[in-house]
Order: structure tokens, then sequence, then C-alpha cells
């Protein structure tokens, strides 16, 4: 398995996410958007040894680690990169290098996400309305796509079970949905019916509040990059990439299963809950292997259940996953 995490039974949250991140995120935008990774490639670098201790810090002070290791195992983190470089983010176009070539159009500041459906709060809120950006972790998940491909992320955001409990959702909430802005004059992808635009993404709640599941706004120590999501998307580790849902827009408690993009393009291919799982196959492709992005053209592993993600079994009890796929 490459990323190791202690199990969730009988542990707290700073077991779960073994880095914690205070980052200033106005003062970031205002110095462009970004941190300069001095004194942060040393800890992140896709070339370190696994497990080396490290304790960055960044003279402006925004950007502060505890000294912990990060938990790989087997395997480096993808290099900064592949990861901002290589993406799928079809409202920029269908090319893995279209969202870097293009996504720079996107207004991601001010943004207001829309709240809405079964909570006692709703209304329009900013980013920093939701997220409490004093709170950031870091967490080095594995991102895995449905066309056999992957890579090994340390992202920074705060649990999303914490974004969505400030809304207080009623017991008519039985799912989440979430919608990605669309704006058709910055995103020239969506100028064509690739999809029914706006992209839409769904969890049933007990996925949406799983610890592992994270609403992320950086990744290697800076603001999330337009091309990966900016300002705020989802990760959600045990599933397929087209999953975690990037530059979320508006969010909404339902009581009934939330149509999604992909499941409503190709349905034989992509279900509702698009969980890793190597014993159901993709129609047009297998399953079974990955390509490590950023390793090398031959560099592969097998995939694995849930990928790797153990401690969401439990979700799916008696569930037939490759019906329920």
């Amino acid at each position: 398995m490459l990323i190791k995490r202690p199990p969730l039974a009988g542990v707290t949250e700073n077991d779960v996410t073994p880095k914690h991140l205070y980052l200033n995120r106005r003062k970031i935008m205002a110095a462009g958007g970004a941190l300069a990774l001095t004194g942060l490639t040393s800890a992140c670098s896709a070339q370190e040894p696994a497990g080396t201790p490290a304790a960055p810090r960044v003279s402006n002070g925004s950007l502060d680690f505890s000294e912990t290791a990060y938990r790989v195992t087997d395997g480096d983190l993808t290099p900064y990169d592949a990861v901002t470089g290589y993406n799928n983010f079809y409202e920029f176009g269908t090319g893995k290098d279209d969202p870097a070539r293009y996504a720079d159009a996107m207004t991601t500041d001010p943004w207001s996400v829309q709240v809405d459906g079964h909570a006692e709060r709703t209304g329009t809120f900013s980013v920093e309305d939701l997220v409490d950006f004093n709170a950031l972790e870091e967490r080095i998940y594995r991102l895995r796509c449905v066309e056999a491909w992957s890579m090994v992320i340390p992202w920074i955001g705060v649990p999303l079970s914490s974004v969505l409990e400030r809304f207080r959702p009623t017991s008519d909430a039985r799912y989440v949905a979430f919608e990605t802005y669309l704006n058709r004059s910055e995103m020239r992808g969506t100028r064509f019916p690739v999809l029914d635009w706006p992209y839409k993404e769904g969890l049933r709640m007990d996925e949406a509040m799983h610890p592992l599941t994270l609403m992320a706004v950086g990744l290697y120590g800076e603001v999330l990059p337009n091309q990966n999501g900016a300002p705020m998307r989802l990760v959600v580790p045990w599933k397929y990439g087209f999953k975690s849902i990037k530059s979320i827009s508006r969010i909404s408690f339902v009581s009934e299963q939330p149509p999604t993009s992909w499941k409503q393009s190709a349905p034989r291919e992509y279900g509702f809950y698009s969980n890793v799982n190597p014993n159901r196959s993709h129609p047009r492709w297998s399953q079974a292997s990955e390509r490590i992005i950023g390793a090398g053209p031959f560099a592969r592993r097998d995939t694995e259940m849930f990928n790797g993600y153990d401690e969401v079994a439990s979700l799916y009890a008696g569930m037939d996953l490759e019906e329920n796929y």
C-alpha cells in the first residue's frame, strides 16, 4: 500500500492528518496567488526518501509545519510540475495540458458559493465563510483517475464535515450535491457540448462526512492553481478522481440521489458511487493496474480496492459494488 494511514478507530484527528498548516489566504492572494517553494521542496520533493522528518519554515510566516514525517512507505510524491501540468478539467479543454494552458482565464477572487436545500442555514458565502483558514491540514492522498493513472499529492484543506456542519443539515439531507463554476467566457471548454454544463457531482451524506473526505484549498504548500480546482475542491481519496469536483460554486443538501455529470453522460461507464474497484472493469479498459504519473513511462502499480483506503469499506457493507459502481 502506498499511503500509510493509522486506523480511524481509537485515534484522534491529529493521527489521521499528521501535519498541520497555517495558511493566510489573503496574504497569499495579495502576493500573486502562490507561495514560493523555498524551504518546502526539501520536505515534499518526489525524490526524498520516504518517511523523512521535516519541519519547513517560510520567512514570511505564511507557512508553518509541525515536526512530523510524511506517511509515505513505498513510493514518492508526484512532482509538482506533473501535478499542475497534467490534469482533467474539461471546462478548459479535453487535453491533459489544456487546463494548465487556459485556466488562468478563470477569476477566483472574489469567490462565492451558493448553499441551499435541507439545512438550517443557507445563502451565499465566501470561501472564508466556509473554510477555517486557521485550521488547515496537510494530507498526502492518492488521486486515482478512471483512465488508469494516479498521482500522490500533498493536499491542503479541512475535513469536508467541518464545512457542512456549519449549515446544520436536517435529517432530510441524505445526499450532498455540488456544482462547478460556469463562465463560458472564461472557460473555453464549456463552449462545446462535451458534458451537460455545469459539471455536477454528489456524495451520500455519510461519505461526505467521513473523516477522509477533504475540502482542499491548496497543494504543495501553495494555494490551489486554477487548473487543479481553485479556489476550493473536493478530494475523496477512495473514489475515482472525477468525484473530487473542482472549483465548487454550489453546495446543495438534497433528499434524493443527485444527478452527476459523468453518470448522465455515460451511465454504462460511470456510476454514482464511482469507488475504485479493480474487480469491475471500465467497459473500454481494464482497471486492474494504473500508470504512476511522474515516475517514468513504464511505472505501474496494481489497483487496490477503495484505492487502498480500507477505512471506508464499512460504508458499503451489504452492497453489491459491481452493481453499485
